[in-house]
């Protein structure tokens, strides 16, 4: 039976300054771990559905750490290779107000970074795999993990595994001499699913929509244009997906999303997010959501709100880890908005 979900990328150790700190105001840090795909998985296990992460990491405490904390979620580390090289970290500086939330990678020749073509055997991977999930963090790293990520949906799509890729633009990653839209057009060929922000269809694809929209105002038309061009130049897309964030603050947000599944375009209810408690990783807990939406709901429509609300959920949790059931979710959906004690 084909009941397993795989997601393959670099985890890292988040460190954070406390609170709404600038880094190294205070001698303290809030540790932990985080990753676009690893937090994907999390969601998953979350859900109730067998996830399994797929990455490389070095034999040390801190790996073990890791492991330990993505055990108690539910997802599955058998496939977690111990490779020669460093734990990646990732730190985090939270912004408030009119400050952006600010974030320095410290990445290079980690165990991950490190990993060559061929390095993972996707065909035993993928035994019994219904669905894949890669995001483009995975390319933007280095040239080989790009050729692993590409090489990876291939033989997924080759085995009838439904293939899910969240393009995930970071600018400082691109380090390595190849631009996004040398790499990920070929890698979105094999995508039966895509998702990611207006705006990194542009920087990662090459798709121009002919309408801007850059005022606090949502413009429609904007969204269905970047989803019509992204289904016709991927003919294999079963539907693409796109977050649409207002920051009115650095702590106050409206998120909402739209999707189009070839059978017509839809788009969410908004959300008004005040008081954010950690936004990072709220992409990532939207993606998890679509695919759990997707496996389990009649429509995409159901499909994305349910993403669209975990994901709301999760600007209310620190932390990467979108730590929600369906049920707080689907509670969310069905209700005002409003917050009551749970009694």
């Amino acid at each position: 039976m084909r009941n397993k979900f795989v997601t393959f990328g670099e985890v890292l150790l988040r460190l954070k300054s406390p609170s709404v700190e600038r880094l190294f105001q205070s001698e303290r840090f809030e540790a932990t771990f985080c990753g676009a795909e690893v937090n994907v998985a999390v969601s998953l296990a979350n859900y109730g559905l067998n996830a399994s992460f797929v990455t490389a990491t070095p034999d040390n405490d801190v790996s073990r750490a890791c492991i330990g904390e993505l055990r108690r979620f539910g997802v599955d580390t058998s496939n977690i290779a111990y490779t020669k090289g460093r734990f990646g970290v990732f730190y985090l500086e939270t912004g408030a107000c009119q400050r952006a939330s600010k974030v320095t990678y410290d990445r290079d020749y980690t165990s991950f970074a490190n990993i060559k073509e061929g390095d993972f055997d996707w065909e035993k991977l993928f035994e019994d795999a219904c669905w894949f999930h890669v995001s483009g963090i995975t390319a933007a790293i280095t040239e080989d993990t790009a050729k692993e990520a590409l090489r990876a949906v291939q033989i997924a799509k080759k085995l009838g595994v439904t293939v899910s890729l969240d393009l995930n633009f970071r600018a400082k990653l691109w380090q390595y001499g190849k631009a996004p839209t040398e790499i990920m057009p070929e890698i979105a060929r094999y995508a039966d699913v895509l998702i990611s922000g207006g705006g990194d269809f542009q920087k990662m694809l090459g798709i121009i929509p002919e309408t801007d929209d850059d005022s606090l105002e949502v413009n429609l038309d904007t969204y269905r244009d970047i989803c019509d061009k992204a289904l016709a130049a991927y003919p294999e897309l079963k539907c693409v997906a796109i977050t649409i964030r207002r920051s009115l603050s650095g702590d106050h947000n409206t998120w909402a999303a739209c999707i189009n599944d070839r059978s017509g375009f839809y788009y969410t209810r908004t959300y008004d997010i005040a008081d954010i408690v950690d936004r990072v990783g709220g992409g990532d807990a939207f993606a998890g959501g679509l695919i759990y939406g997707l496996h389990t709901k009649k429509t995409a429509a159901e499909a994305v709100e349910f993403a669209t609300a975990a994901s709301t959920l999760k600007h209310s949790i620190f932390g990467d880890f979108n730590r929600v059931t369906v049920e707080e979710v689907e509670s969310l959906m069905q209700g005002d908005g409003t917050v009551r004690i749970a009694r």
